[in-house]
């Protein structure tokens, strides 16, 4: 997860899991409200996605 300046904030899954279908909970406990990205990388691609926080 990266902050609007492009800092990297969180770390949900650092690893190889197996294929299938996944779901990850996130704690924005720790999060102010704002524009975050999370990036998902997955079968030789990847993803990048924009996550609005609103507390």
């Amino acid at each position: 997860v990266y902050d609007v300046s492009g800092r990297l904030t969180d770390v949900l899954i650092d690893g190889v899991v197996e294929s299938g279908y996944h779901s990850i909970g996130l704690d924005t406990k720790g999060y102010a409200s704002g524009i975050y990205f999370y990036r998902l990388i997955a079968g030789g691609k990847t993803f990048t996605r924009k996550m609005i926080v609103v507390k």
